[in-house]
């Protein structure tokens, strides 16, 4: 897609924004979408918890402060991981169970969730006063070497197929496969099936050679919805230039995350997030960079009994084969100074202080994402 066809559209989201309402306070208004997140309680988690963190699935209500949470940090819309992402279970009934359950949840929380389908159920999301939660996939381990699996899951309101996770699978090698394979011929079935169901294809945790492939293979654009820069700090889950330049090229998204990865001493902080985000705009444009935190809105309570647990979880994804470089056990898996309801704010204040302009710190929280579900998903 060329860029002047992703600013049209972006142009486009931004009029249906204004026309919808009157006219927005500088910044605290703006639409805001997490390309990968959740809607999770970090202060509960089961004592048996395995390090994948995909062990049981959680059914039932989502707490009230999840949702005040969700609501008071302006997210619009955020991408939710829902089935199989690695651990014992059989992965397909895992997955099928998950959306099950996310579904009977969307029905508790008619007043407050809608399920994201369309571009334009972003905007409904918006508009109505709700959250939009878009069905996401971390590994597509669940198709079973059947392509034809992607047509269900795209009934079913799945929107987003990450390819794979850290280590290997089927499709192709994820970071943390030392061989660097790439796509398999299954994956390139997988990506055409994808592209037939037009659902966005997703290489965060991915290899370089796995995305680069593709990104070539694919007729619409992909995206790396949870990433950082390998340039700025090399490590396996952070993205190449060459990478980057290419999605970027072919009307793709990079959302940058909240990680630890995205500081040498696995110890992040916002300014490392501006960093990263400012590399990405250098490289792939201001039309094709947003962010995917990877994280919730609620914050920690208690940080002493959290380090303890997060200490537990490496450990146990180190043992499972599914870690990355850059998870130690004194690091926790999010930025400090990022944590809360206040995050997005804080992040798009941080922007100003860099120089960015509301328009570009619209694009950047939530614009480009828009631009890229209308090109992918329809209007």
């Amino acid at each position: 897609m060329s860029a002047d066809r992703r600013t049209f559209l972006a142009a486009g989201a931004a009029a249906l924004l204004t026309a919808a309402g009157p006219a927005r306070p500088r910044g605290r208004d703006m639409l805001i979408v997490n390309a990968l997140g959740g809607l999770d309680d970090p202060n509960i988690w089961p004592e048996d918890m395995s390090g994948a963190g995909v062990g049981g699935i959680l059914r039932g209500p989502l707490a009230p402060r999840i949702l005040a949470d969700a609501h008071a940090s302006g997210m619009n819309a955020v991408n939710v991981t829902l089935g199989y992402v690695a651990g014992p279970m059989e992965p397909f009934e895992h997955t099928i169970a998950d959306i099950a359950a996310w579904d009977a949840r969307l029905r508790l929380h008619a007043r407050d969730l809608l399920k994201v389908t369309t571009a334009a159920d972003i905007l409904r999301a918006k508009r109505e006063g709700r959250i939009g939660l878009i069905y996401g996939f971390q590994n597509a381990a669940m198709l079973g070497g059947k392509a034809a699996r992607v047509d269900l899951f795209a009934d079913l309101g799945v929107r987003i197929v990450q390819l794979t996770y850290n280590p290997a699978n089927a499709l192709g090698d994820g970071s943390m496969a030392p061989e660097n394979r790439g796509l398999t011929p299954f994956g390139r079935d997988a990506v055409a099936r994808l592209n037939a169901n037009r659902l966005m294809i997703d290489l965060s945790h991915s290899g370089e050679r796995t995305c680069l492939d593709a990104a070539r293979a694919s007729k619409q654009p992909i995206s790396i919805n949870h990433t950082g820069c390998r340039a700025l700090v090399d490590l396996p889950r952070n993205k190449s230039d060459a990478e980057l330049r290419l999605v970027a090229s072919r009307g793709g998204f990079v959302g940058i995350y909240f990680m630890p990865f995205l500081n040498r001493t696995s110890v992040a902080r916002a300014e490392d997030v501006v960093a990263h985000i400012d590399h990405a705009v250098n490289i792939c444009g201001e039309d094709h960079v947003g962010i995917g935190t990877d994280g919730g809105t609620t914050g920690i309570d208690d940080m002493t009994a959290y380090r303890a647990h997060v200490a537990k979880q490496t450990a146990d994804r180190k043992k499972a084969g599914i870690g990355a470089a850059g998870e130690n056990p004194d690091t926790l898996p999010f930025v400090a100074d990022l944590q809360g309801p206040n995050q997005f704010h804080r992040l798009a204040d941080l922007l100003r202080r860099k120089g960015y302009g509301e328009r570009r710190i619209e694009k950047i929280l939530g614009l480009n994402f828009l631009a890229f579900a209308r090109e992918v998903w329809g209007a």
